[in-house]
């Protein structure tokens, strides 16, 4: 399936963000007596929408790790270099996060103005409601769709969707799990882990 357009999450496929972010949230849920791993937060987080009224404390604390650390996952300015095909952002990260993740990464533009997120619809991933907004905007059939996901939300959003979706595990948040088996459990058509695969050998 030569895709119509292809929908890129943010964190954890653009940029390796997922292990930054969480180990903020981590401290400041510690900072109200709260106590959880990284791994659980992980798992409970992991590509889905933190609420709006959480503190703004925490969203000015991951900013300032972002301007300090944050890095764009290897390989994929290349990718985007060499698209013809349209693309976008989908994410479930507020949109001024979103700006700035790619802005401080050097990739916002590759997108331009075609960022979507879970502020612009009623349900947030693992509904479909973002990537078929994403798909309405970009005036593409949701069948013609190519998802670049990495989280197993993301993953049952897109499928949701009627859209393929590609399952990328080569963020610093995959190190140490396995992401194979819960993103092809999720119903990933594909799982990789280097941007330099992007493109399977035998297309």
């Amino acid at each position: 399936m030569r895709p119509h357009l292809i929908i890129f999450d943010c964190d954890g496929v653009l940029v390796d963000s997922e292990l930054l972010s969480c180990r903020c949230l981590c401290e400041a849920l510690a900072g109200c007596g709260i106590e959880v791993g990284m791994e659980e937060t992980l798992d409970l987080f992991l590509g889905r929408s933190i609420p709006r009224q959480f503190p703004a404390e925490l969203r000015a604390k991951v900013q300032e790790t972002f301007r300090s650390a944050l890095c764009p996952i290897e390989g994929v300015g290349s990718v985007l270099e060499g698209l013809k095909i349209p693309h976008c952002v989908a994410s479930s990260s507020m949109l001024d996060r979103v700006c700035l993740s790619l802005s401080l990464t050097g990739l916002a533009r590759h997108f331009g103005d075609r960022l979507y997120t879970a502020q612009m619809v009623d349900r947030g991933k693992p509904a479909p409601d973002l990537f078929l907004y994403a798909a309405g905007r970009m005036q593409a059939d949701p069948a013609r769709t190519l998802v670049i996901e990495d989280s197993v939300s993301g993953v049952q959003a897109a499928k949701a969707a009627g859209m393929t979706v590609w399952g990328f595990i080569g963020g610093s948040h995959y190190r140490a799990r396995d992401g194979v088996a819960s993103l092809l459990e999720a119903g990933a058509d594909r799982v990789f882990a280097r941007m330099a695969d992007f493109w399977p050998s035998d297309r």
